[in-house]
């Protein structure tokens, strides 16, 4: 199935957890992982798996599979998912139990936490126990990075992450707009 179409019906099914209609542009996916440099003890958790669109660049960075591992919530996805990126650990799970699912997978520590998830449409309480999950990884020496959206980067919840964020962890390292994205959108870089 084509991605778009399968990205669509997803963010159609429900899009307060999906939070857009097109898969990132290779563009997006390209500054998400930029400086990203994976190995099996400082393996890439990427929260938010959605089609792909990120995992199809950064696989070409993982020196191995057990560099990785992928949280998507939505079945279907995942079930595409497994058979576009056979050799990676991809599980059907919610950010919500970030922390367990990554302390169940048997792989290395986090050192990079990419987040693909919508949280300018998460309920507040749901946005806030992902960030509490985040915030384990960045306790133990981590780099989180997430876009957004430049139409959304002033709503109450994207505000709330980035004060969250700064909160701990001091102001982020913002990119240039990218615009070549459906919308276009900044990368947010923290590291401890």
């Amino acid at each position: 199935m084509n991605e778009n179409i399968q990205f669509l019906q997803a963010f159609l099914k429900n899009p307060a957890k999906v939070g857009a209609i097109t898969p990132s542009s290779p563009e997006l996916a390209l500054r998400m992982l930029k400086g990203i440099e994976p190995s099996e003890n400082n393996i890439v958790l990427e929260l938010g798996v959605g089609t792909g669109a990120i995992t199809r660049h950064l696989q070409e960075i993982l020196p191995n599979e057990k560099s990785y591992l992928g949280i998507e919530l939505d079945r279907s996805l995942v079930k595409s998912l497994k058979k576009n990126y056979p050799d990676l650990k991809i599980v059907c799970g919610n950010a919500t139990d970030t922390f367990s699912i990554h302390q169940k997978s048997g792989l290395g520590k986090v050192g990079y936490v990419i987040c693909c998830l919508p949280f300018v449409s998460l309920p507040n309480e749901v946005g806030e126990r992902i960030l509490l999950e985040i915030d384990k990884f960045m306790q133990a020496g981590c780099t989180f990075r997430t876009f957004q959206y430049a139409h959304g980067y002033y709503f109450p919840s994207a505000i709330k992450l980035r004060e969250f964020m700064r909160s701990r962890y001091g102001k982020a390292q913002r990119s240039q707009l990218v615009v070549k994205n459906v919308p276009p959108a900044y990368t947010l870089t923290w590291k401890t």
